[in-house]
């Protein structure tokens, strides 16, 4: 009897050591995804079909919340010594600015002391006068302009000094196109040749008037049309 009762007691003992090492069952769950999850006994957490570790939910104030795992690999950027993009020079960019304002303003300056190069027209006017009385002056510093006059291409005063009051002459009008001409014979001390002038009728009233600013050479021309 004794043997038997051994017997079976060692029996049993084998049958719990074989039933510890049988693997368990993993039962196989479908998610509302369409993935397949699976119970990992060792860990008690489940995966889905891709090997990732689905979270657990929390109950935070009575609401089921799921676990967030933060991913602890993330791509990092790829670091450079060099920019992707390349720009030009500011400071040359800005240095081209200046040169360019500079030239512009020296031409500018150029202009103003030389004056005008090509001839200056002020146009042409009509007068039922039978004279006009023709006036300038030098309206800038008494430098010494002279100037020589033509109308309809005839000199009619070779050489006049331009003075800081008005002087001037009377002529008789023709019929048809009277072209003044004012010809800068020099520019005096200080360039240009500087004059403001006037074109007075018979009643003293102003048919025209302007200034000037010649290099010397150069011509400023008014027609009246009578």
């Amino acid at each position: 009897m004794l043997f038997i009762f051994l017997s079976l007691f060692s029996l049993s003992i084998q049958a719990q050591v074989d039933s510890e090492q049988k693997s368990v069952a993993i039962p196989v769950i479908e998610s509302e995804e369409g993935e397949i999850e699976q119970e990992v006994e060792e860990e008690g957490r489940p995966i889905n079909n891709q090997g990732l570790i689905i979270p657990k939910e929390d109950n935070i104030n009575g609401l089921t919340v799921p676990k967030q795992y933060k991913p602890t690999d993330l791509p990092k950027e790829e670091f450079s010594m060099f920019s992707k993009e390349e720009f030009g020079n500011p400071g040359e960019l800005y240095e081209d600015r200046i040169k360019k304002h500079a030239r512009y303003t020296e031409l500018r300056k150029e202009q103003q002391y030389r004056g005008n190069t090509t001839t200056q027209f002020f146009g042409d006017h009509k007068t039922t006068s039978e004279n006009i009385n023709i006036v300038y002056r030098d309206y800038g510093a008494f430098d010494g302009d002279h100037i020589r006059i033509f109308i309809n291409d005839d000199v009619v005063k070779a050489t006049v000094l331009l003075t800081p009051d008005y002087t001037g002459f009377k002529f008789k009008l023709v019929e048809g196109i009277n072209k003044i001409d004012f010809y800068a014979l020099d520019t005096g001390q200080v360039s240009p040749n500087t004059a403001e002038f006037q074109i007075l009728d018979d009643d003293g009233s102003v048919i025209s008037g302007n200034q000037w600013n010649l290099a010397k050479g150069v011509k400023a021309s008014i027609i009246i049309v009578k």
